[in-house]
């Protein structure tokens, strides 16, 4: 492959990234898998939370729309809250719960989500260019009995990609609108947006969508 025969020669500064790559890809699954996401864990953090986010939207949202208790967990949900079946917490700004993580993605680790799903990419893109670098097609049973695992490998790592990028793509669309996965998805059940003139009370224009979310 590209990487094998730089390192043969020497060159090592592209060898040395990718591997720089993939172990900030791990740290990053790590720490987004393990932080807390948002929780709301006391009923004056939930007042605060309301506070700060109708500021924002008072003129778009309703005023007769309350915080309600969460029937489960008993705290005042903030507004963009939701409660979490499997991590048994409401969380803030609630995305969605992600198996791939085993996590919520909520107020406090989307942003980093984000930037762990872009390195990842990055990584993927690049082992892909690696797998196919190495790969020398001839029609006969012993290249594939030679090849089979590289040639698996590269089939992965496309279906990997393909995942990530269509879910980094679908992240970014809904930070620029400011919404969440699940708002997106369940807009007719939510009170707040439910009963708001407008279609999505909290979008301020793309550019100050990404600078709040990220900033």
């Amino acid at each position: 492959s590209d990487l094998q025969k730089q390192e043969e020669r020497g060159e090592l500064l592209q060898p040395l990234i990718f591997v720089l790559l993939v172990l900030c890809s791990v740290l990053l699954y790590f720490k987004v898998s393990l932080m807390d996401p948002g929780f709301v864990k006391a009923e004056e953090e939930a007042k605060a939370g309301k506070s700060e986010e109708r500021s924002m939207v008072i003129a778009q949202v309703p005023s007769h729309i309350k915080m309600r208790r969460c029937g489960y967990c008993m705290v005042k949900q903030p507004m963009r809250a939701k409660h979490c079946q499997l991590c048994q917490h409401c969380v803030r700004r609630y995305d969605h719960h992600c198996p791939w993580i085993e996590n919520c993605v909520g107020e406090k680790n989307h942003p980093l989500f984000i930037v762990y799903l872009s390195v990842q990419l990055i990584v993927l893109l690049w082992g892909g260019h690696v797998a196919w670098s190495g790969l020398y097609f001839e029609q006969s049973w012993d290249w594939l009995q030679h090849n089979i695992f590289l040639l698996m490998s590269f089939l992965l790592i496309v279906i990997f990609t393909i995942v990530v990028l269509l879910l980094l793509m679908s992240h970014l669309y809904l930070i620029s609108c400011n919404t969440t996965t699940w708002e997106f998805m369940s807009h007719h059940r939510i009170s707040y947006l439910r009963h708001s003139e407008l279609e999505n009370p909290f979008d301020q224009g793309v550019v100050l969508n990404f600078w709040k979310f990220f900033c």
